[in-house]
């Protein structure tokens, strides 16, 4: 898989570094002519120039592109390279920062494929552990892994069961979970999975879906 990784700063470095070491193809794209030179010394193919500038993203080959990841830290450089990704058919993520609203969050997601918001997991974690939940979770999630992210339906067995207590094959984690229409995060040691709850996860590849059946139900 071929990807473009716009912004190659905190969240771009380690996007990239993941991705590589499961033997991706990653192409950095930075304005920062610094952050060009430190992708390339790090053996990366780096082009300088804005992610929002079509002629800058064609020239890191977004037309044979499987994603773009726009990662910087601006979010209409990172909108901007999504729309212009989408046009080739590539798969679309989209970074926000914490301190936009849900009806932003929710305007934007209807124009990508994926949103993330990487300081939020972060906030969560922070609160979850001051209140005494189980955070180590996140720490032992291996590079190798993929995520997922599954509603529950009425029929699904793990209904009443707490969150953390859900044993999933294949070492498989869950590391986020939220009732229907609150935003996730992660979850105390009493939380209980009720229909409608949104459940994310990590699992081998192979396992995704057995996963996903689990705990969303057929």
């Amino acid at each position: 898989m071929m990807s473009v990784i716009v912004g190659y700063g905190r969240v771009g470095i380690r996007t990239a570094d993941i991705l590589r070491s499961e033997g991706h193809s990653v192409v950095i794209i930075d304005n920062d002519p610094e952050k060009v030179e430190r992708a390339n010394e790090a053996g990366f193919e780096a082009h300088e120039g804005s992610g929002d500038d079509e002629e800058i993203l064609v020239e890191a080959g977004v037309k044979t592109a499987d994603a773009v990841g726009g990662l910087t830290g601006d979010l209409n450089v990172n909108l901007s390279a999504c729309v212009i990704a989408d046009k080739y058919d590539c798969r679309t993520v989209l970074r926000i920062d914490d301190d936009y609203h849900a009806d932003i969050y929710e305007k934007y997601a209807a124009e990508v494929d994926e949103v993330i918001y990487p300081e939020r997991l972060g906030a969560a974690g922070a609160k979850t552990a001051i209140l005494g939940g189980d955070f180590d979770v996140l720490g032992d999630l291996t590079e190798s892994l993929s995520a997922g992210s599954v509603t529950v339906q009425e029929n699904a067995d793990v209904i009443g069961n707490r969150v953390v207590g859900i044993d999933l094959p294949n070492e498989a984690l869950i590391y986020a979970h939220g009732r229907q229409g609150e935003p996730m995060t992660i979850p105390l040691p009493q939380t209980t999975i009720e229909s409608g709850d949104e459940i994310a996860f990590m699992a081998d590849p192979s396992t995704v879906t057995e996963v996903r059946t689990l705990l969303g139900g057929r």
